[in-house]
């Protein structure tokens, strides 16, 4: 297994309120760890919520001693959303902070995947599949058939979150479980990816580059040239 993780500022934005986790070795009971955070929230919030939910949850990963990797998992993450809420709740300055959150693990060739927000999860063999689903307005939209995809895509509120880590006192993550193939790559990234390349050019970057390094700050790089309006964050992982 290859990995490489990239955050970076961006054009347009003073602070980076993305915060990524990639291991490739043993945390708690877990082989590996895999975790990108957009955080949300005025001033300085949204950076110190990706940054303590990745090390509270981190944390309780590396000392939980469920042996389900979903089990440990939920736990951890029910566990950094009390937490998080009750610092919010205690400093005025953080209150309404939040942060997206997508994690993943490894157990030989089988992902297991949780997402809350609109971070996401692809995985790209024969084709590239997105595998998390948005937690957005947006997407809400789509499903009810009042926006099409191309519409979403350019829509003023495409940014408006419908779950993160922080916004409710129970936290409802969604759960994948994913059969990987040799040579397969799995990408984690924030919406500062996304939004800035199509499904397409970022499939093209992959695939023209076989380093996991090299990709990713060349997907760095174009987000940036077309406009880089957000922090982008990535993790590349070559199965």
């Amino acid at each position: 297994m290859e990995a490489f993780s990239i955050t970076d500022i961006g054009e347009r934005r003073r602070v980076n309120q993305d915060y990524v986790f990639c291991e490739k070795e043993a945390v708690g009971n877990l082989p590996n760890l895999f975790i990108v955070a957009d955080g949300m929230g005025g001033h300085n919030a949204g950076d110190y919520a990706s940054r303590f939910c990745v090390e509270f949850f981190t944390q309780r990963i590396r000392t939980s001693e469920n042996s389900s990797p979903i089990a440990t998992i939920e736990t951890a993450i029910k566990e950094t959303n009390d937490n998080l809420r009750k610092i919010a709740k205690d400093k005025s300055e953080l209150e309404g902070m939040g942060t997206t959150f997508v994690v993943a693990t490894i157990f030989d060739k089988t992902m297991y995947v949780a997402n809350i927000g609109d971070s996401r999860l692809y995985v790209i063999g024969n084709e590239m599949r997105q595998i998390t689903e948005d937690h957005s307005l947006v997407e809400a939209m789509v499903k009810t058939g009042e926006l099409n995809r191309d519409q979403a895509k350019v829509h003023p509120n495409k940014n408006i979150i419908t779950r993160a880590l922080g916004a409710n006192e129970t936290v409802e993550p969604d759960f994948f479980e994913v059969n990987l193939e040799n040579g397969d790559i799995v990408l984690m990234c924030s919406d500062g990816l996304t939004n800035m390349l199509e499904d397409e050019m970022i499939e093209k970057i992959i695939r023209e580059n076989s380093s996991p390094e090299i990709a990713a700050e060349t997907l760095v790089k174009q987000a940036n040239q077309n406009g880089g309006k957000d922090n982008i964050a990535i993790i590349l992982i070559k199965v």
